[in-house]
């Protein structure tokens, strides 16, 4: 029998060396987050689980040492520091394979903080921007709290419960984190371009999030019928079916609708997605399905990373042994591509980093870095000097065409690497 309380009183029921999972980004319950951050001084060996955190995360500050230890399911801005001190783990995961942690035994959830949108007549709520693991980890917790918010979007999909399946219900309208949309640089919106040479009319989408993202999209206004099949979207995706340049129509799986699993942006966006029956939400393992991804025809698949090597190995979580992000649903996205008919996996990178002092083509990894997509998955690369394609290519004929997209002030020294690496003259 579900109760109603306050948030204060839900988050009671946290008692020492539970396991606590929160769901993500702008998905967070951040009543339930708030007032459990108040308790953390009493408690002791309690665990919460996250990805991508964007409240508080009191859990996280060096006070919360010996009371709570966060696990990091993403590691991001504020989890980041915690986890490179020793303060917090990482457990790496694909993201498609979240929600099994939840249901295997590898980390059962003692209790489960949900954000919901408002109860409809059948006594039903909407997940929101947040059902990814979320949803799977809410069903399996010992104890299930809901923070239902009229700010919510009440999306639609496979992301309703009903509220007798919570044993707390809080009501609470807080309001719903924002994500302001970033600044394209020139050598991302050069990026952009390259990327929407690839993308023909019809083609179904999975993009990422941030700035790159955006300036893919911003090079896209003159396509037809584009659909989209994402773990998240945000503004930018509204502002092309407004203009109808994203129909879904030509889509083979779901057609006329945009999938997802979570969501991050403006208001406007949760006003958009609200109660709009062209958006389906759905659990990751379900979206970021290899196999189900590959259903789609002519899914172009755009991740971006922090640097390629020579081979083709592609590096996106770590800087060399220190862990700043996480796989997430790029390797899902890039073997979903690969499979489906006519598509293509992108791996899209601004050529340098730090001031253009380092270049992001490199002969090997930093010693210590994590591979995130291996050379047999790498199909394209793009920088804002061009596009190597290594499908059907040779390793050294990859390091060639990973050269030429690198930046000029780099070029020289890679091409000595290249000409002692395979006996040849450039």
């Amino acid at each position: 029998m579900s109760s109603y309380v306050t948030a204060e009183e839900a988050v009671r029921c946290i008692k020492d060396g539970d396991r606590v999972v929160i769901g993500l980004g702008c998905g967070e319950a951040t009543a339930l987050t708030r007032e459990f951050g108040k308790r953390i001084p009493e408690l002791k060996n309690v665990e919460t689980a996250q990805m991508l955190p964007l409240g508080e995360t009191l859990y996280c500050a060096p006070e919360a040492a010996g009371h709570v230890r966060h696990n990091s399911l993403f590691v991001s801005g504020r989890d980041r520091k915690a986890v490179s001190e020793g303060r917090a783990d990482y457990t790496p995961r694909f993201f498609s394979k979240m929600p099994s942690l939840f249901t295997d035994g590898s980390l059962p959830a003692d209790v489960a903080f949900v954000h919901v949108s408002r109860v409809d007549k059948h006594g039903y709520v909407s997940l929101g921007i947040s059902v990814d693991y979320i949803m799977t980890a809410a069903k399996h917790a010992k104890i299930k709290i809901a923070q239902i918010n009229n700010n919510l979007p009440r999306t639609h999909g496979d992301c309703f419960m009903h509220i007798s399946e919570f044993d707390y219900l809080v009501e609470e309208d807080t309001p719903i984190q924002e994500l302001p949309q970033a600044t394209p640089t020139e050598e991302e919106q050069a990026i952009g371009k390259y990327c929407a040479n690839l993308i023909p009319d019809g083609a179904t989408l999975q993009l990422g999030i941030g700035s790159l993202p955006d300036a893919v999209l911003d090079c896209l206004h003159d396509k037809k019928d584009l659909g989209i099949h994402s773990e998240m979207f945000s503004d930018g995706v509204m502002k092309l079916v407004k203009e109808g340049v994203i129909t879904n129509s030509r889509k083979t799986l779901h057609p006329g609708k945009m999938l997802a699993t979570f969501l991050m942006g403006s208001r406007e966006l949760y006003d958009f997605i609200d109660d709009n029956p062209s958006v389906h939400m759905a659990p990751v393992d379900y979206t970021n399905d290899p196999e189900v991804i590959a259903q789609n025809d002519n899914l172009i698949s755009i991740n971006s990373c922090v640097q390629v090597d020579f081979t083709g190995q592609v590096a996106s979580e770590s800087i060399g042994t220190t862990q700043i992000s996480a796989v997430g649903g790029q390797l899902d996205f890039v073997r979903g591509a690969n499979m489906s008919k006519g598509g293509i996996s992108i791996i899209a990178m601004p050529s340098t980093t730090r001031n253009h002092t380092v270049s992001k083509i490199v002969p090997c990894l930093d010693q210590g870095a994590v591979v995130t997509t291996g050379r047999n998955d790498a199909a394209v690369i793009i920088t804002e000097y061009g596009i190597a394609d290594m499908r059907g290519k040779s390793i050294r004929e990859r390091s060639r065409a990973l050269i030429e997209i690198a930046h000029p002030n780099f070029r020289e020294e890679l091409q000595k690497e290249w000409e002692n690496r395979y006996h040849m003259t450039w």
